[in-house]
């Protein structure tokens, strides 16, 4: 069959949406989409009168195993669709349902990988307002809220390239939690925080990248530059077998150094 002036197929992708949207089981973007069609497809019009008022029976089908074609007691026959569409509809709901329930596994093992990444989770926090919300860590970011806290800190600024730290540190069961304040550093960079041991042994806490507009530039046209970076991480030392902090880029140079 085709669809209004002859050039629809009904077998194409976006024909066979009709029995989800009946079911309402389409996501916004979906259903839009699908109306958007529905506008010039004869064909979907149709059959979508045909399921019209049948969602509750459809539901009901869409759990069936597809080999039973018997109604349930109580059922009008004439009430079911054709047998075809009523296959496809099984079919469609149950590859459609098992999408949503794949979608929703993903999202659990994203928040699981959060949780599990623990103290190596990184946060950088912009203290003013920007239009580009997305970029932004909120201000109640754990580093920033434990930097405020932690009283335990070491500052010191590089004489050659003018870059300031601070890094605050607490000891854990499992070793050392350390939270860094960066002042004065410009990019493109793409840093880590090291902490070097008493044993020569080097740790690397955290690492993160500077945007090319930089953090804590005192002279900065905009909010995001003049506020400083926190980032926070852990080392498996103990705060006593540190020696140093250092602030390396990743392609090797040094840009400041804190004693522990």
């Amino acid at each position: 069959m085709q669809g209004p002036r002859g050039q629809q197929n009904p077998g194409d992708n976006i024909h066979e949406t009709v029995g989800a949207y009946a079911l309402g089981i389409l996501d916004d973007a979906e259903a839009s989409a699908f109306e958007g069609h529905l506008a010039t497809c004869e064909w979907c019009a149709q059959q979508l009168d045909e399921l019209a008022g049948m969602e509750p029976m459809l539901a009901a089908l869409a759990d069936l195993p597809a080999s039973q074609g018997t109604p349930a007691i109580g059922e009008s026959l004439a009430a079911r669709p054709s047998p075809r569409l009523a296959e496809r509809l099984v079919d469609e709901v149950s590859e459609r349902r098992a999408l949503k329930r794949r979608r929703g596994m993903y999202l659990v093992a994203a928040a699981a990988a959060l949780i599990i990444g623990g103290p190596l989770t990184v946060m950088a926090v912009n203290g003013g307002g920007t239009s580009n919300e997305a970029g932004m860590a909120h201000p109640t970011s754990p580093a920033r809220a434990a930097f405020d806290v932690m009283k335990d800190r070491v500052t010191a600024t590089d004489p050659s390239t003018k870059v300031n730290a601070v890094v605050a540190v607490e000891k854990k069961d499992w070793g050392t939690h350390a939270v860094l304040q960066l002042k004065n550093v410009k990019g493109p960079l793409k840093c880590s925080l090291i902490a070097v041991g008493k044993n020569g042994e080097r740790e690397t806490v955290t690492s993160w990248a500077v945007p090319k507009w930089g953090y804590g530039i005192p002279n900065a046209k905009t909010e995001e530059a003049k506020s400083p970076l926190y980032v926070h991480g852990g080392a498996a030392f103990s705060p006593n077998e540190i020696d140093h902090f250092e602030v390396m880029t990743f392609d090797g140079k040094r840009l400041v150094e804190v004693d522990a």
